[in-house]
């Protein structure tokens, strides 16, 4: 059996995403807080915008603020060709004063006839592709949702690497000391894990500001718990072995038998276990920018686009599907993965 075989495909689509959030943004013409607000809430399409529709109310526009009717227009690909007439002469050098449009650029005057009430011009015609459509604020759901999983990502990822190096170092060495240290260690275990999270989590908001450093402290606090429990349980197990009272017997340190002995022979379970801790944190994170006490604009998040999709589910479905799809899909892989390799390690030790 091939090496590519033995590996789950929960692990190709992680990996997927991961390069997705990664090098997606940097690929996309849009950068994540760049505003167009002629496409608010602009819905998901594979083909360019703006449509005839919204070429032609951009065109209608622009003659309205000159005070003249649109008589006819034709998009010519690159470019839009106008007509315009008024009942009084049009005012040439307005044409360069015009606000800034996201669908017209400036316009170039081509003809003037009866006096400059009426006007041939000619505008560039700016294409923008949205697949994921537009937010309230008229940016690109792709690219902000390729951001926000950057974030998401980062938040499990570092909660996880707190929850592998403290919980597996505090819960190690209590199991390995046994008696009255250990027990002394698991009630302050026990004491963190009664303190409320959304409290503390308030309590470093109102403290420091919005900060996506403390986000990784919040979460971090609390997902090192179980990962010290489960390494306790594993050194528990495994003192008890012949090679580790021989260790303790030549006079080997505690230390020097966690290192050489425990941690070794519980990597297994204890990565195995890691995987489902990286989903817990991404959805602590999604909690807390669901709630508005995560990251800050323009930065967001998978809980962050939610929220927002949440407030405009009556009329844009599209803000909340997607970042869903995304936050579903990558936690199922996650979970996924952590069982796959739960029973692998099950099935090696049976």
């Amino acid at each position: 059996m091939s090496v590519l075989a033995r590996v789950p495909a929960s692990a190709f689509f992680l990996a997927a995403v991961a390069l997705a959030c990664v090098f997606g943004p940097m690929l996309s013409p849009h950068p994540f807080d760049r505003v167009y607000p002629d496409y608010v809430l602009a819905e998901p399409s594979f083909e360019a915008r703006p449509s005839a529709g919204e070429l032609l109310a951009a065109a209608e526009a622009f003659a309205s603020r000159l005070g003249a009717r649109l008589d006819e227009a034709e998009d010519a690909g690159e470019a839009l060709l106008m007509r315009i007439s008024a009942d009084r002469p049009i005012e040439a050098a307005a044409l360069g004063d015009q606000p800034p449009s996201d669908m017209l650029g400036p316009p170039r005057l081509l003809e003037a006839r009866e006096g400059g009430r009426e006007m041939s011009l000619e505008a560039p015609v700016k294409r923008e592709l949205f697949p994921f459509g537009a937010d309230a604020n008229g940016r690109d759901l792709l690219t902000r949702t390729l951001i926000a999983g950057r974030v998401s990502l980062a938040v499990g990822l570092a909660a996880s690497l707190v929850a592998l190096v403290v919980g597996v170092a505090y819960g190690a060495f209590a199991g390995l000391m046994g008696g009255a240290v250990d027990a002394l260690m698991m009630r302050v275990v026990e004491v963190v894990y009664a303190l409320p999270f959304i409290f503390l989590v308030i309590v470093l908001v109102m403290t420091f500001g919005r900060r996506l450093d403390l986000i990784f402290l919040a979460v971090g606090a609390v997902e090192w718990l179980d990962m010290a429990r489960i390494a306790r349980g594993q050194t528990l197990a495994l003192k008890e072995k012949d090679y580790v009272a021989a260790a303790r017997a030549l006079g080997a340190s505690p230390f020097a038998i966690l290192a050489r002995h425990i941690l070794p022979n519980a990597a297994a379970p204890i990565l195995a276990f890691l995987t489902l801790l990286v989903p817990r944190a991404i959805l602590l994170e999604s909690f807390i920018s669901f709630l508005g006490l995560g990251v800050q604009e323009p930065l967001t998040s998978w809980g962050a686009l939610i929220a927002e999709g949440a407030r405009h589910i009556q009329g844009a479905l599209h803000l909340l599907l997607f970042p869903a799809l995304f936050l579903g899909a990558t936690l199922a892989a996650l979970q996924s993965l952590g069982e796959t390799l739960q029973a692998r390690v099950a099935g090696r030790a049976s």
